[in-house]
């Protein structure tokens, strides 16, 4: 094993056991999902890109109606969780591409028990793009089909993407 080649999840592996995230949102669940709660972290990469790794707990379990197991996440355009999430406003889409290509998209959330964790690199943003933004969670999947936000239902979780005081202190 000593001489195999070091790959990009190596690196991510060790990115993710031994680094502070450079960002995160904290992500509370509204009227349709009030026991949601999690954390979705933002790291740096030597790549470029971005290093995304969420836990989120409290999301409806699929026997219950309307859940399927599958929930979409997405970067909107504005970090104002209020009204019940409807001041999010679109997919974050610096590049302008179409749906499913919004920078904003990302891969599905997929909960057992109402409990989820993913972890995935994305180079379509930096940090820096996507800090004062909101990450939305969605009752259903993504289809990565439909115009202009893949059908993916109503908004049921929402956290602004901030620096972390880590990050923040560095900054001063």
């Amino acid at each position: 094993m000593a001489d195999r080649q070091r790959t990009p999840a190596d690196i991510f592996v060790e990115i993710l056991e031994n680094n502070e995230p450079s960002a995160l949102a904290w992500v509370t669940g509204g009227t349709k999902a009030p026991s949601l709660s999690g954390l979705v972290k933002f790291f740096d990469t030597p790549y470029g890109g971005t290093l995304i790794e969420a836990e989120l707990f409290g999301i409806p379990d699929r026997l219950n109606v309307g859940s399927s197991g599958f929930y979409a996440m997405h970067i909107h355009e504005n970090g104002d969780c209020g009204n019940d999430f409807q001041n999010t406003g679109g997919h974050f889409n610096h590049a302008g591409a179409e749906h499913p290509d919004h920078a904003g998209d990302l891969p599905p959330l997929f909960a057992n028990q109402g409990y989820a964790w993913t972890s995935f690199y994305d180079k379509r943003f930096i940090i820096p793009q996507i800090l004062g933004k909101s990450l939305v969670i969605h009752q259903m999947p993504d289809d990565f089909h439909t115009q202009p936000s893949g059908n993916s239902g109503e908004k049921i979780g929402c956290g602004v993407i901030r620096l972390t005081n880590h990050q923040d202190q560095q900054n001063l």
